[in-house]
């Protein structure tokens, strides 16, 4: 199975992209409640609505994201906030290690990424 950082950085169609959150989502669907992930996700596009404006403070915002996942993780203690926390955290630091003129498009591919985790985990009765 393709990893985070190919996804992030070497997967042009997104087809590995939603196969991987598939994949995932099918397996965490089991264990994750549709609204610890929504508490992340809305978050996420509150960065996202702030990164064309000021895209240094959305990427300070995306990093403390890091930290907020590190505490669900540790109110959640399962597999599934375990792996969620893991594939975004490792998806965020591949947002950061883009250059300048890479950012931009790494961090729409988290973007794409967490959505289509919600939407199958959705899509596979997570509850």
């Amino acid at each position: 199975m393709t990893d985070v950082t190919t996804i992030m950085t070497a997967d042009p169609t997104g087809q590995e992209l939603v196969e991987f959150a598939k994949a995932k989502a099918q397996v965490w669907c089991k264990e994750l409640k549709r609204s610890q992930i929504r508490n992340i996700f809305t978050e996420a596009r509150e960065i996202e609505a702030e990164w064309d404006n000021d895209p240094v403070r959305a990427m300070r915002r995306l990093n403390l994201l890091k930290a907020k996942l590190s505490y669900q993780e540790s109110r959640h203690k399962n597999e599934g906030m375990h792996g969620l926390v893991e594939t975004l955290t490792k998806a965020i630091d591949e947002v950061g290690k883009a250059s300048d003129s890479q950012r931009t498009e790494r961090f729409q591919r988290f973007m794409n990424l967490f959505e289509a985790i919600l939407a199958y985990h959705r899509a596979f009765g997570g509850s």
